[in-house]
């Protein structure tokens, strides 16, 4: 690829990330594209959409904002944004009397086992957790059934970031492959490096039937502003890229995509390590998840693959 090709890439992205309203290329474009799609594009505006009351003083469009293109308001759920409150008990359907019910347990187990017996070699497991919402007080309609697998990396080989790389791929494959629900929550497998702490409040060893950290009904302070931030400035950027793959520019898309994936996941994991389950960063990785954008994101990494391989 030329320096100009490049250079042009650099270009595209960084107006897309611009904090001057309206003053580049790319803000202009999706100011003009908002006009467009918007049909409240008088001042007086509305108060709300069902009954049509209007303002007496100027004020903005309605679901425009200073800086992006509305696209949060059209791809990501505010029903997600709103899914973290705190709950009075566990999820009844998996819990009892603050035990994990033994046919889910049992089930769960059936499942490590079915998996781990497909690999084509053997590990040494020292413990599957159910970690996540479903092992706390804040669960939802959102939640999975997260399932972790204890593995010391090391002891698989000394590049450990060979290692982690190998589980990834196993975990998405089995978790693209299968479609399996416990009450309604879909069950996803990971894998975990026993050298890296697991940053939770709520943790319970399915392998020895106990908490290994009991979470507790503490009601959380929930920054819905900045969440809904962190997550559309994310969200305009996979809009971006979506931009990227239409003007036919599949390696840049792959490139892209990869930085964006590693700045999530270097998101999630500063929030985690900071403030805990309730940061900013990490709630806003879970809007992103729960709203599909995520899974967006991923879809555009595979057309832009198959596009790029295609021979026409």
């Amino acid at each position: 690829m030329s320096f100009a090709r490049k250079w042009k890439s650099y270009q595209r992205l960084t107006e897309a990330m611009e904090q001057t309203p309206f003053k580049s290329a790319a803000q202009k474009r999706y100011k003009r594209q908002r006009q467009k799609n918007d049909i409240y594009t008088t001042k007086s505006g509305i108060k709300t959409k069902k009954g049509g009351a209007p303002f007496t003083g100027a004020v903005q469009r309605f679901g425009t904002s200073k800086l992006r293109f509305e696209s949060l308001r059209e791809q990501i759920s505010q029903q997600a944004l709103r899914s973290f409150e705190v709950n009075d008990t566990l999820e009844p359907e998996v819990w009892e009397d603050n035990k994990i019910k033994p046919e889910v347990r049992e089930a769960l187990l059936k499942i490590v086992k079915d998996f781990l017996i497909d690999l084509p070699f053997d590990l040494d497991v020292e413990d599957v957790t159910l970690t996540g919402s479903l092992a706390n007080y804040n669960w939802s309609r959102y939640s999975d059934v997260d399932l972790h697998i204890l593995v010391d990396f090391t002891k698989v080989d000394e590049n450990q970031e060979l290692v982690a790389q190998f589980f990834r791929n196993l975990q998405t494959n089995w978790n693209n492959t299968h479609d399996i629900y416990m009450s309604d929550y879909e069950v996803e497998i990971y894998f975990q490096d026993t050298n890296e702490p697991h940053l939770s409040t709520g943790i319970y060893s399915i392998q020895n039937d106990e908490w290994l950290t009991e979470p507790k009904p503490v009601a959380a302070s929930i920054d819905y502003a900045n969440i809904e931030k962190k997550a559309t400035d994310i969200s305009d950027r996979i809009t971006d890229i979506q931009r990227m793959l239409d003007d036919g520019e599949e390696d840049k898309v792959l490139d892209s995509i990869d930085r964006l994936k590693a700045k999530i996941r270097n998101m999630r994991k500063t929030g985690l390590e900071g403030a805990g389950q309730f940061s900013v960063e990490n709630l806003a990785f879970k809007v992103l998840r729960r709203s599909e954008e995520l899974k967006r994101l991923s879809d555009l990494k595979v057309k832009a693959y198959d596009s790029m391989m295609t021979v026409k």
